[in-house]
């Protein structure tokens, strides 16, 4: 094999005995001694001699916890204990919260204004749930909420009060992942749905406006992708286990751990070709387990990896902090019988405990860009020149134009010789974006259609009419009180507004919580647990939870406005119907919205799925109309007490950080200032540019920065241009003098009668005496 790549070096003497019969490499212990002869390279030192006769001692004991020589993998009913996973946590991102501090509960507020004599609302909820509280806005939020993807090194300060110092706090990152679990069905509403199949305005989709791919695109992919028909996991059609894939007994038990019995279609075609070492470009539809594909054969290389030294070999950046949590809690479950060590980094969390856990040279590193550049910048003890894998997680995300700068600084940074691996729902297969990132002859795997939904994911579609768009909140409260009360996530474009709807929930007596970039880390972990554990009914989010975020029976995803484009409405729908399960997707679409709509209803029809349009109760929605319209003073008051409430903390906390700085001046002012590789105003730049591009915008000019020497030689040369006089060339002289041209003139002809031949010939100028 030619073409074959192993880029993680090994070791005979490195490599487990994986056929032995203790599970050392489950219980992270040391292997098996082995035979007489190799005693002086395993045995080192009196305390690794204890540990293996403790182990010797202990062995005929208990059960090893390894696999049975004769266990079987069992799919479906009867599988024996190998069922349905329960879900993802964000467990490694505990030990590095910052500490519990009492934050403004807006429900405490609601409920302390009904006590007063408030009229309006339901019943309030007697349970003291402890629920994700709001931080607040400034005045600058942009309506479309980016929620501050790779911020800088200097960002918003957290307080460190066990240690009485304030540390920058790394800005964190922004979208998220495709998770692996399994998900349960959510009951069906069509019994309580008025939605019949009818033909929606912007069903009528003509053919010929369907994309041709042109041929020198097609020319640019066949030179820089590899031909899928050379690779045997790309071609084969056929249905695989996870047994036939000569996958080590420790990945298999951890697969089996987390309900995997088999494999999905991305799975069987990424997985032999990671194993070779090859770059992949891979796409399949939300929920298709895209992030198992890339993590189980990444653990199977590291089992073989040399242990002598530890050094971080691989490397996943995922675009929001979420996606990066749940790919953590992916792979760290995957790894639960193997010794392989992961560390997370991702902005909100503590950086002394993540600058520790690198320090350790974890073997696996999964980050969000803007934390990992931090760490490459300014952690001491941690290097990149190991790095071996790396994976990009929501890759088509982090190639915009918008983000390029900090991708260009982590690709520039690692070692060219790696195996670099990229995934998403809505990847990208243009050349100009993948060269950048060095890309040696790419596999690319498209298992599914280009921008696609599931076949189990029924969409609908409620128009709203010029008329009738100050209804709009009146719809979204009449549908969450009536046909979809638990279980629904909705998606809003601004965070301000998705407060405010928040507020208005809980004056309707709906439990919700909310999720976007306005949030500390602690609170948006919080508001997951809170949805995912059904203690709110509601989860309120930006697009920052429309990446990858697995969050177990989700039955609806509404949304309250179109998004900007079809590839983040694939994203947001695909948080419903995972891993096979049924779901339903609803948007509120007006006029302005007509582009979006039209290419979801398009790609429905092209792969024959439900669409729908809902009908909503006129006279209802006009009575919801009215009572929200005459809570609005209410939902002010609330507002302004929350605000003043948080003026009022704010203060505290100054003070508490005022009386840090001077108990601890000396260490604060000796540790070194934290630096990043764009200046403020560059980052500025390169926001605008991500806004300008998220909305369809034109992009802004990218300003190029010049020294008073290169401007004066531009503004000379410019002067010179502008001054200057066409004078004729020798090539413009001989092509009047050959007769050449319009009005070329009479040609020179030497001899006697040069001149009267020159009278008589056509357009010449010549006159006779």
């Amino acid at each position: 094999m030619d073409d074959f790549v192993m880029t993680i070096s090994d070791s005979d003497e490195d490599i487990p005995d994986l056929d032995s019969d203790s599970s050392d490499i489950g219980e992270g212990k040391p292997a098996t001694p082995p035979e007489a002869g190799e005693e002086d390279v395993f045995k080192r030192g009196k305390k690794r001699k204890r540990i293996v006769a403790r182990d010797e001692k202990e062995k005929g004991k208990k059960d090893d916890g390894g696999l049975d020589s004769d266990f079987e993998f069992m799919g479906g009913e009867g599988a024996g204990g190998v069922g349905e996973y329960d879900g993802w946590g964000f467990e490694g991102a505990r030990e590095a919260m910052k500490s519990s501090k009492r934050e403004v509960d807006v429900e405490d507020i609601i409920r302390r204004r009904r006590g007063e004599g408030v009229e309006e609302g339901e019943e309030s909820g007697d349970e003291e749930e402890e629920e994700v509280e709001f931080v607040g806005f400034g005045d600058d939020d942009e309506d479309l909420a980016l929620d501050g993807f790779g911020m800088g090194a200097v960002g918003e300060e957290e307080e460190e009060e066990e240690e009485g110092e304030s540390g920058d706090e790394k800005g964190g990152d922004e979208e998220e992942e495709d998770g692996d679990g399994e998900k349960e069905e959510g009951k069906d509403s069509d019994d309580e749905s008025v939605a019949s199949i009818v033909h929606h305005p912007e069903d009528e989709v003509s053919d010929d406006e369907s994309e041709e791919e042109d041929a020198e695109e097609a020319a640019k992919k066949a030179a820089f992708f590899a031909p899928e028909e050379e690779d045997a996991g790309v071609k084969s059609n056929a249905t695989v286990s996870f047994q036939q894939m000569n996958l080590s007994r420790p990945i298999l038990r951890g697969l089996a751990n987390v309900g995997f019995n088999t494999p999905t279609l991305i799975q069987q075609k990424t997985i032999p070709v990671a194993l070779l070492g090859k770059d992949v470009v891979g796409g399949a539809v939300t929920g298709s387990g895209k992030t198992a594909a890339f993590i189980v054969p990444i653990l199977e290389r590291l089992l073989f990896r040399p242990k002598k030294v530890p050094i971080s070999r691989v490397v996943i950046l995922c675009p929001t902090r979420e996606l990066a949590m749940q790919a953590h809690s992916v792979a760290v479950k995957l790894a639960a019988y193997t010794d392989i060590k992961f560390a997370l980094a991702v902005g909100g969390l503590s950086l002394k405990v993540q600058e520790a856990e690198l320090k350790k040279r974890p073997d696996v590193i999964i980050a969000t860009p803007g934390r990992f550049i931090d760490h490459m910048r300014n952690s001491q003890g941690f290097s990149v020149e190991s790095v071996e894998i790396v994976v990009m997680d929501e890759a088509d995300r982090m190639l915009e134009d918008g983000f390029a700068d900090e991708l260009n600084e982590i690709i520039n940074t690692i070692p060219k010789s790696r195996q670099t691996m990229l995934f998403s729902a809505t990847m990208t297969d243009s050349v100009d974006k993948l060269i950048r990132l060095s890309l040696q002859r790419p596999v690319r795997i498209m298992v599914d259609t280009k921008l696609s939904t599931v076949k189990t994911l029924v969409q609908e579609f409620v128009r709203i009419r010029p008329q009738r768009e100050h209804l709009r909140l009146a719809m979204l409260v009449f549908m969450c009180k009536e046909y979809f009360t638990t279980r629904t996530i909705v998606f809003f474009r601004s965070k301000i507004f998705a407060h405010r709807v928040r507020v208005v929930f809980g004056l309707f007596g709906l439990k919700a919580a909310e999720l976007h970039g306005s949030l500390s880390q602690e609170q948006r972990v919080k508001a997951v647990e809170t949805f995912r554990d059904g203690k709110a009914d509601f989860l309120l989010a930006t697009d920052l939870a429309s990446r990858g975020l697995d969050i177990k029976g989700v039955d609806v995803v509404i949304n309250y406005e179109a998004p900007q484009s079809h590839e983040i409405y694939l994203h947001r729908v695909g948080r419903t119907a995972r891993a096979g399960r049924q779901g339903r997707a609803v948007t509120l679409a007006a006029e302005a919205d007509r582009k979006v709509v039209k290419a979801a209803v398009k790609a429905a029809q092209s792969q024959s799925a439900k669409v729908v349009s809902r009908i909503l109760d006129t006279d209802k929605v006009d009575a919801l109309g009215e009572k929200i319209k005459k809570l609005d003073d209410e939902i002010e008051e609330v507002l302004k007490e929350e605000k003043e409430e948080k003026q009022l903390q704010s203060a505290e906390l100054q003070l508490r950080k005022g009386e840090n700085l001077i108990k601890h001046e000396d260490e604060i002012k000796s540790r070194p200032k934290r630096t990043w590789f764009e200046t403020q105003r560059e980052k500025e730049q390169r926001e605008k540019v991500s806004k300008a591009q998220l909305n369809g915008l034109e992009l802004p000019e990218k300003k190029v920065k010049l020294s008073n020497k290169k401007r004066k030689k531009l503004e000379g040369r410019e002067e010179v241009e502008e001054g200057r006089v066409y004078k004729k060339t020798k090539a413009d002289r001989s092509s009047k003098g050959n007769g050449r041209g319009k009005g070329g003139g009479a040609a020179k002809v030497k001899g006697k009668g040069g001149k009267k031949f020159a009278q008589k010939m056509p357009g010449g100028k010549g006159k006779s005496k």
